[in-house]
């Protein structure tokens, strides 16, 4: 990496519970999510006992022989739920070097002819037995927990820097939101790969915790790549594409990838809205217009390519956005996991 004059900032969370003037705190975090697009929050709250115990169950898992391991192997799932060895995901056409477990917020799946297309992603996780990990599947729905109270409450931060009524992000995110969690660990990056290639995410507030091992990367507003060094007990938060779109481009999804210079664990959570949830802009104060209108970057900052656009050799992130936030996580799924769409939905890739 070339040297940049960005700097990834941070966020007390302390400075917005204790505020005396909440629109002033909250200021503060909209402007970082109107710069990189990045930023770190501490005094989170969220014992470090836990987020220890958390790390110790997520190495285990990666621990257990693949067999073990395929018994929750993504290709069973027609939800995206599960296990996949090193190589098995997609990004930008690229294979990524990285071994994951997804899990997401678990809704009755719909039955019958499923119509639109993305309603497929409600579902169930799959799970190991109790035996093969005890207490795994707690630590997981804990983590969701903890993740989840801290996305609502940094959007209620964020409606207030916005100049909208205090719940007016949580109240848009409809009857049954749909927030994803991946468990990942990164093996040494081979030379001129990355453990995840240059994209955006495509929901609303991503959360990442690197637990000690460096790698990932964001790209600044001056093209330079940046290491994300969080401080001591700190969480990692970047924008997503569906927030960039509400905001009109106020707020940028920021480009970023994982280079592992050695091998490395990071447990990633995904803040996400009802499928169904269309991405329709905020009523925004002018100010807000005004300030995306004087600004190439944001005014011209794109979303991430389909599928078939990547295929025609088209990797830039210049795509439209997708009406409903369903559509946008489908895309991601198809871009991703070809092959899982394939044998669970013939010709939809």
């Amino acid at each position: 990496m070339t040297h940049s004059t960005w700097t990834i900032p941070n966020y007390s969370l302390t400075r917005w519970r204790e505020a005396v003037d909440p629109h002033a705190a909250a200021a503060e975090l909209v402007e970082m999510c109107h710069g990189v697009g990045f930023f770190t929050i501490t005094d989170h709250g969220v014992p470090s006992e836990f987020v220890e115990h958390y790390f110790s169950l997520l190495e285990a898992f990666f621990a257990l022989p693949d067999d073990t391991k395929a018994l929750v192997d993504k290709r069973n799932s027609p939800h995206f739920r599960g296990w996949e060895r090193v190589g098995a995901e997609l990004t930008n056409g690229r294979v990524d070097h990285r071994e994951q477990l997804d899990l997401s917020t678990e809704h009755s799946a719909h039955t019958g002819v499923v119509e639109p297309t993305y309603l497929r992603l409600d579902g169930p996780n799959q799970w190991l037995p109790e035996d093969a990990l005890p207490g795994f599947r707690n630590a997981v729905n804990q983590w969701l927990q903890y993740m989840g109270d801290l996305a609502w409450e940094l959007m209620e931060i964020m409606s207030v820097g916005l100049d909208l009524p205090r719940h007016h992000l949580r109240e848009a995110f409809g009857e049954r939101p749909l927030s994803l969690t991946k468990l990942i660990r990164y093996p040494r990056t081979p030379e001129g790969e990355a453990g995840v290639n240059p994209h955006k995410d495509a929901g609303f507030l991503t959360f990442v915790v690197q637990h000690g091992v460096g790698g990932l990367e964001a790209l600044a507003p001056d093209g330079e790549w940046i290491a994300v060094d969080p401080p001591q007990g700190a969480f990692v938060v970047n924008v997503g594409e569906m927030l960039q779109a509400l905001t009109g481009n106020y707020f940028v999804a920021a480009t970023h990838r994982v280079v592992a210079t050695e091998p490395r664990y990071s447990a990633a959570y995904f803040h996400g809205p009802d499928l169904r949830t269309e991405i329709a802009p905020l009523p925004l104060p002018e100010r807000i217009h005004a300030a995306v209108a004087a600004s190439p970057r944001h005014r011209d900052a794109g979303f991430m390519t389909k599928r078939d656009e990547i295929l025609d050799g088209d990797t830039e992130i210049r795509g439209q956005v997708a009406p409903v936030f369903g559509q946008m996580l489908w895309n991601y799924y198809v871009r991703s996991y070809p092959d899982v769409v394939e044998t669970h939905f013939p010709g939809s890739v």
